[in-house]
């Protein structure tokens, strides 16, 4: 896993990894920004995004993953064909910003491939103040599914993983800023 990782990492660093003066979806400033939708959007970033999150999730027993849209989008796909090619094939869930509004007018796709109660994972790009994820969570079980842990591919360490503690959740992360920089050197 490690070495996946640190493939992983270079990639993200030099995709998706920028320095500067930004402003993120939380409102917070920040020194750096990372648009993980490059890296996951690119061949190999989708495979190793897809195989270390089966990895992270292949002693979780779940029956999917899902995420809020669009952030979540590549890495639900990639985790769904990854966990086929594994031999444990996920079902995959989209959670929309906004209900649509026509046919079905509702916030969760792809609920036709579970069963009320079934267990699932959450996948979220980057964690700041976990407030997207965790409408996201709020959807889903909304809609009748049991979310058993989350996971990003980078944890800010700004008080997101707290705040999802404190909602129910445990945050497994592929990375922290350090170890991302850190791994991405090796």
């Amino acid at each position: 896993m490690l070495e996946l990782k640190k493939r992983l990492a270079r990639l993200l660093v030099e995709k998706s990894y920028r320095e500067g003066d930004f402003t993120l979806s939380s409102g917070r400033k920040s020194d750096y920004y990372f648009d993980c939708r490059v890296t996951a959007l690119h061949p190999e970033g989708a495979w190793l995004i897809g195989t270390l999150f089966n990895m992270l999730l292949a002693q979780t027993p779940i029956k999917g993953v899902g995420g809020m849209t669009l952030g979540a989008d590549p890495l639900v796909s990639a985790t769904t064909v990854i966990s086929h090619e594994m031999g444990r094939p996920l079902a995959g869930l989209l959670v929309r910003k906004e209900a649509k509004g026509h046919g079905t007018s509702q916030f969760v796709e792809g609920l036709g491939n579970f069963e009320p109660g079934d267990p699932v994972a959450m996948v979220e790009d980057v964690v700041t103040t976990g407030g997207s994820l965790l409408k996201a969570c709020t959807r889903v079980q909304d809609a009748g599914l049991r979310i058993v842990t989350v996971c990003a591919i980078l944890d800010r360490e700004e008080g997101g993983r707290a705040i999802l503690k404190d909602a129910g959740f445990d945050l497994r992360a592929l990375f922290t800023r350090r170890e991302l920089v850190e791994l991405a050197g090796q």
